[in-house]
């Protein structure tokens, strides 16, 4: 049994695990960052530390987030820095049996090495998601933390 933090994208279910999320928070006001990524939205403090604000539906669909009052930042630690993910929706924490989580099939795992498996439970799919791998496989993974560094 593993802990997830599950949460909406789209019409998606996905999950990150528990071990990685420091937080979920209300979507905040990110200030601007010059000359970042376009998937960046900004950077925001939590408890003293700078975070950047990824937008999750931009680095998996291809298209900008569209705030409501359901949206939330998910606040992961990854091996460098704390990112935040921007997701539609937090929906709970779950256990899930590592009997019903399917491996992705190779040539996906080559495209989307992020995606760890997929949790076939009564009812619905769930994606799971290294943040980690997320954040280190995105084209100016280095430019962000350069920046994040430079400015702690």
């Amino acid at each position: 049994m593993n802990k997830f933090v599950v949460f909406q994208l789209e019409r998606e279910q996905y999950a990150l695990p528990v071990a990685h999320v420091i937080s979920i928070e209300k979507m905040a006001d990110p200030t601007v960052v010059p000359q970042m990524p376009d998937y960046m939205v900004g950077v925001v403090r939590i408890r003293g530390e700078l975070v950047p604000v990824l937008d999750t539906r931009k680095l998996l669909y291809g298209r900008p987030f569209e705030e409501t009052d359901k949206t939330r930042i998910i606040v992961t630690a990854t091996e460098d820095i704390s990112v935040a993910f921007i997701v539609d929706e937090a929906k709970e924490i779950l256990d899930i049996p590592e009997e019903s989580v399917k491996q992705v099939n190779m040539l996906a795992y080559r495209q989307t090495p992020y995606f760890i498996g997929i949790a076939s439970l009564p009812e619905r799919l769930i994606t799971l998601i290294d943040p980690n791998q997320l954040f280190e496989n995105l084209e100016g993974a280095k430019t962000i933390k350069e920046h994040i560094h430079s400015h702690q």
